[in-house]
């Protein structure tokens, strides 16, 4: 019971959002090139009265996705926009064609919008965007995604040879309480699920499994 009550008040979330945040706690505008690759990393779809939805940390994504693209525009560059999403929660639709109308409505056009949508992992978003950028590396890569799943994300991408800039759609707060809240238990899943990925990732990576 302390365990629970610990977890719902913010007391062990607290620093384990922030070791899982460490390092990007603030928005960096990126360095745009003649050729640049923004990647959207999927964060999952909820369904929402009969209909499926991206959840609140996928939406700021996307907007952060479309905000950068039109400041590479208008730095004259040649910009295109990856989705990079699967369906690992088995919800009926990829995260990438799930996000795409929104990424749309926002002025990013059809003919600049890539879908990546097999991926299940973090680790697939970086092999499955390798193989569609292939050999010929764009100038400069963006990844967008939470400060939660940051690092997590450019070490996968650091993995196939790439050396993305980070820009960071949103940071996650947990507030100290006395009675317990349900934000704080999600932020402690998501800081567990992140900082567990990460350890795994290194194991995987010394065994030579990824």
């Amino acid at each position: 019971m302390l365990l629970i009550w610990g977890f719902g008040t913010g007391w062990f979330a607290r620093p384990l959002l922030g070791l899982a945040q460490r390092g990007y706690e603030q928005t960096i505008p990126p360095s745009f090139a003649p050729r640049t690759a923004i990647i959207l990393m999927g964060g999952g779809t909820d369904r929402r009265q009969g209909t499926l939805v991206p959840k609140h940390d996928s939406m700021t994504r996307i907007a952060a996705v479309a905000l950068l693209y039109r400041q590479c525009r208008d730095a004259g560059a040649s910009c295109r926009v990856i989705l990079s999403g699967g369906d690992p929660e088995h919800h009926g639709q990829a995260e990438a064609d799930n996000y795409a109308p929104y990424v749309l409505a926002r002025g990013v056009p059809s003919a600049d919008l890539t879908r990546e949508n097999t991926s299940y992992n973090t680790y697939e978003n970086a092999r499955n965007v390798a193989a569609i950028l292939g050999n010929a590396h764009d100038s400069a890569l963006i990844v967008v995604t939470s400060a939660y799943h940051m690092r997590r994300s450019l070490r996968a991408f650091e993995a196939f040879g790439y050396e993305p800039q980070p820009y960071v759609s949103n940071v996650r707060s947990t507030p100290m309480t006395v009675i317990p809240r349900f934000w704080n238990f999600v932020n402690s899943e998501l800081a567990l699920h992140e900082l567990i990925g990460l350890a795994r990732f290194y194991v995987w990576r010394w065994l030579h499994l990824y």
